[in-house]
C-alpha cells in the first residue's frame, strides 16, 4: 500500500532536513535501520548522515485516491524536500 509519508530530521545548528514523498510501506519497512547519506546537504562541509530510524518518519495519510492523485498532478513521487530512501547508502546489504 502507498502512503504518504513525512520525513524529519534536526541536524542541530546546521539546520534541518525535511521531506515529503510517497512510497510502498514495505520499501520504507525496509529502508528502516539503513545507512541514509545525504552528503553536503547543509552547506559546505556538513556532511549529512546516519541511520533511518521508524522515528524520522510520519505518515501523512494513507488514502490511495489522494495519493494517486497527488502523484498524478506533481509527476514524481517526492513531492517536496528529501526522500531518504534515494539516499540510502548503496555499500549496504
Amino acid at each position: 500500500m502507498q502512503k504518504l509519508y513525512k520525513f524529519q530530521w534536526d541536524c542541530g545548528r546546521m539546520g534541518s532536513v525535511e521531506g515529503l514523498f510517497v512510497a510502498d510501506e514495505g520499501e520504507v519497512a525496509a529502508a528502516v535501520g539503513k545507512e541514509v547519506y545525504f552528503g553536503e546537504i547543509l552547506g559546505k562541509h556538513s556532511d549529512v548522515s546516519g541511520t533511518l530510524d521508524a522515528e524520522d518518519l510520519t505518515v501523512a495519510t494513507d488514502d490511495q485516491d489522494f495519493i494517486v492523485k497527488l502523484v498524478g498532478i506533481i509527476g514524481t513521487t517526492t513531492i517536496s524536500g528529501y526522500n531518504p530512501l534515494s539516499y540510502i547508502d548503496g555499500d549496504e546489504d
